[in-house]
């Protein structure tokens, strides 16, 4: 199986199938995936997107973005959730070029933890639906790397695999930022670590959780409010039964 689906200007769709988790089974491939901005389907991108029968889509970006980027089109069958999860916008294109990626992220994925946790449950709890899902925000590494890392930490995945699928991103940085350039009069952004995933960045974070709330789960049933009985839902699921 594939981890990155090819699209033309889709730069970081990625299954999260295949990761194996602690009870000796594994993610299940074809049935969550992670995205940048959806808003750039058409064409023949459209058509693959169809293939996938995907039937939820969350929207981790906030409504300015969606209404100078557009959202996903609406297909058929397909379920849009709209969850911004960042409520403390910030600008990385115009940080200054000596600010230190790994630190200055995971503060700002603990702003996502502290002030999304409406957005979060609700998020957590459409993805513990029926059905193919994705989520995504803008380049698919902020947002959708903290729902990534809490979704598959809560499924049984290593804190190491959870890292390294962050840090994946880092293979679509040159599109990510050639996307940017060619939308601002190509003007390279003054932060020269836009669009990167330094795995550093995600070690922080989950650290830090762990050592405000004790574990994911502990943080998700507690400040989140998720119902023990959602995060079942997800691991049956998402995850496949170790073999007999």
């Amino acid at each position: 199986m594939r981890r990155h689906l090819d699209f033309d200007r889709l730069h970081n769709f990625r299954d999260l199938g295949g990761y194996p988790t602690a009870d000796g089974g594994a993610v299940r491939w074809g049935l969550l995936y992670r995205s940048d901005s959806l808003g750039k389907l058409a064409g023949t991108d459209l058509d693959r997107f169809r293939e996938l029968d995907v039937r939820t889509v969350i929207d981790l970006r906030h409504d300015y973005e969606i209404a100078a980027r557009g959202r996903v089109p609406a297909l058929p069958g397909l379920v849009y959730h709209h969850l911004p999860i960042e409520h403390r916008a910030f600008d990385q294109t115009g940080l200054d070029s000596a600010v230190d990626p790994g630190r200055y992220l995971a503060d700002r994925y603990l702003e996502y933890a502290e002030d999304g946790v409406v957005e979060l449950r609700a998020a957590l709890t459409a993805l513990a639906e029926p059905g193919t899902a994705v989520f995504h925000c803008a380049s698919g590494k902020d947002r959708t790397g903290v729902l990534a890392a809490l979704v598959l930490a809560l499924v049984g995945v290593s804190e190491s695999d959870v890292v390294a699928d962050f840090a994946l991103t880092g293979l679509a940085t040159e599109r990510l930022v050639a996307d940017w350039r060619a939308e601002n009069e190509g003007r390279p952004p003054a932060w020269h670590w836009y669009g990167h995933a330094p795995a550093e960045t995600m070690r922080l974070f989950l650290a830090d959780l762990l050592a405000e709330h004790g574990s994911v789960a502990d943080y998700v049933l507690g400040p989140v409010g998720l119902a023990p009985s959602v995060v079942d839902r997800l691991r049956t699921r998402l995850t496949l039964s170790p073999p007999a």
